[in-house]
Formats: structure tokens, sequence, C-alpha cells
């Protein structure tokens, strides 16, 4: 007889326990009388699948520029830009 998911969930903390302890998936299962060692596997991967997609995705619009950002941003280029002059004019390239 198989059991709901639910009610494996609730066995969690002790699976963890025997899992640190270094029992296999296929004891565990068997020592809660279930099916097979996948339903232990499945579980403990849900578990890690869902403690790393805490952290939420960004989605969306990314934040608008502000005039300090644009600021910045040209100062750099016109920086760049002379330096690759100096850099042509040394080399004697035009």
């Amino acid at each position: 007889m198989s059991r709901k998911y639910e009610k494996v969930q609730m066995l969690m903390p002790v699976i963890k326990q025997k899992i640190e302890l270094g029992y296999s998936y296929r004891q565990i299962a068997e020592e809660f009388q279930l099916d097979n060692e996948k339903v232990i596997r499945n579980l403990i991967y849900r578990e890690r699948h869902n403690m790393q997609s805490e952290i939420p995705k960004q989605r969306g619009k990314k934040p608008a520029k502000t005039l300090q950002d644009y600021k910045y941003e040209n100062k750099r280029l016109k920086m760049e830009n002379e330096l690759l002059r100096d850099f042509l004019s040394l080399t004697e390239r035009k």
C-alpha cells in the first residue's frame, strides 16, 4: 500500500537523521515500509530544490539609469577615447 506524499513529508526530520547516520535510501524505505527508495530520493530532491529556489528570480525591466550614471559613463568613454587616440598617435597609425 502506497503512502501519500504528505505522510512522508511528516517523516522528513527522521529521514534526514537517518541519512546523516549513513543509512541508504533503500534501508530507510524498508524501515518505513515504503514501496521503494525512489520515494525517499524524490523527497530529498524536492527538499533541496525548494531550498535553492528561495532566492527570488529578478524579472521585469532593469532599473532606470540616473543622470549621475549617464554622466559617469560619458566621462569614462571620453577618457577611453582619449587613451585610444594617444595610442594610435604613438604608433603612428593615424
